[in-house]
């Protein structure tokens, strides 16, 4: 008898049990987010993670196809900013405010008014939050003080692109193993186009003006793109457009890159023993500015959002606010050995936390001035009809950006020129804008 109620109970706990699937990017500090999947079992021993991890693009595609169509095979998926409010109003994610309603005890340890408001407001619509964020970030330059030390340079506070250039002329020395710039020249929107965008606004350009007539054909775009595209096929490695954040991360990490312009995300990985080999020698700016300094620096979140077709809706909230909440990020520090790895930009308490400040000390104010200085609203020098900085925040910009991404690598490589690349650009934005019903 003990035995037959003994497999009654164990058959009962195995049918209580509930299993997430989570979609997710295959950037650090995600990767730390699945490896600490066992601490979450500890707190939740009746749910079971499954794992979904992709580059940046292959993620996307896959999700949104799967939230677009209702298909469930996700119950978390990893979106980021331009998302959001997007997939919000197309009702392919679950509010999160009644959630936080119906679990008190949740939301009292959770702290939400704690998350940055900036980035609480960009997961909001129409006064319900739709995700919580993993980590937020800006733009920044990092570059390798000991290569600067040996060619006699010094980098300003708020350097222009115009020094970062002349900078990278004089540190590049590729027979010894060492490139004066590493920039991203994998296409993607959210690869070579998150740097290359803030590039093109700070030149002066814009996507569109507010006729939604495209700009790519302008004076601004062509400056920006000749002048990206020589920067890295004159001082960057070669093979650059294999290179996304990723691989720009190690090649910069290894001491292979005098400079670095990309994610504030990134300056936590480059202060970190166990995955960086310049620990000492990392220094941190302002991202460059061109003739304006608008929208120099991006603004972007990585989130952890609940699709409308889960059918394990209370596992995959336990999930998402653990992963995001004071308790996780005190874990990852722990788990690292320094609060300088920790998910950065979300959180007033991380920066009021006086282990963050001592470890993170060279960045933190940095990272928390980019963050909060970046704004979505106004990131071009002429206006626009559209939000966003990196990004322009209608649906269609997944596969415009991607597309000019594509036109950027080909002159990044040289199979076509400069003005081929911004033809062909216009004419896709241009498709895009009449095809989408933005012109009137």
């Amino acid at each position: 008898m003990k035995r037959i109620a003994l497999l009654s109970l164990s058959l009962f706990a195995s049918a209580q049990a509930a299993t997430i699937t989570i979609a997710t990017v295959n950037n650090p500090d995600m990767v730390t987010m699945q490896k600490l999947t066992p601490e979450f079992n500890k707190k939740y021993p009746d749910i079971n993670v499954k794992w979904v991890v992709l580059p940046e693009n292959e993620l996307r595609q896959k999700i949104t196809l799967d939230v677009a169509s209702g298909a469930g095979s996700f119950d978390i998926a990893t979106v980021g900013a331009y998302e959001v409010p997007i997939w919000a109003k197309n009702g392919w994610l679950k509010p999160l405010t009644p959630l936080f309603s119906k679990n008190p005890a949740i939301a009292s340890s959770y702290k939400l008014n704690d998350v940055l408001p900036g980035v609480r407001g960009a997961l909001t619509v129409k006064g319900q939050l739709y995700a919580v964020p993993f980590y937020a970030e800006s733009s920044m330059t990092f570059y390798n003080k000991d290569l600067f030390k040996a060619a006699g340079l010094t980098m300003p506070a708020n350097p222009t692109w115009k020094q970062i250039q002349s900078f990278a002329a004089k540190i590049h020395n590729p027979s010894k193993g060492v490139y004066g710039i590493c920039l991203r020249g994998l296409p993607g929107w959210g690869e070579n186009m998150a740097v290359f965008s803030t590039v093109v606004n700070t030149f002066g350009g814009r996507w569109f003006d507010q006729n939604w007539n495209a700009q790519l054909n302008s004076p601004a775009w062509k400056n920006a793109m000749t002048f990206y595209v020589d920067t890295i096929r004159k001082y960057g490695p070669p093979g650059a457009t294999s290179n996304g954040f990723t691989e720009n991360l190690t090649l910069m990490s290894q001491g292979k890159c005098g400079m670095w312009v990309d994610a504030t995300v990134a300056a936590g990985f480059l202060s970190d023993p166990s995955s960086s080999k310049i620990t000492k020698s990392v220094g941190f700016a302002a991202a460059p500015v061109g003739t304006t300094p608008r929208g120099n620096a991006w603004y972007w979140s990585w989130n952890l959002a609940i699709p409308k077709s889960t059918k394990q809706e209370d596992a995959a909230f336990k999930f998402i606010t653990w992963a995001t909440s004071q308790e996780y990020i005190a874990l990852v520090a722990k788990t690292k050995g320094t609060w300088a790895s920790v998910p950065p930009g979300t959180r007033t308490s991380t920066y009021n936390n006086a282990n963050y400040k001592k470890a993170a000390g060279a960045f933190s104010a940095q990272v928390l001035s980019s963050i909060s200085k970046a704004d979505v609203n106004k990131a071009t020098k002429d206006p626009v009809p559209y939000t966003g900085i990196q990004y322009v925040a209608i649906p269609e910009f997944q596969a415009l950006g991607t597309q000019v991404g594509q036109y950027l690598a080909g002159a990044i490589s040289g199979q076509t020129t400069v003005d081929q690349a911004l033809k062909q650009a216009q004419e896709a934005a241009q498709r895009v804008a009449k095809e989408g019903g933005y012109q009137k």
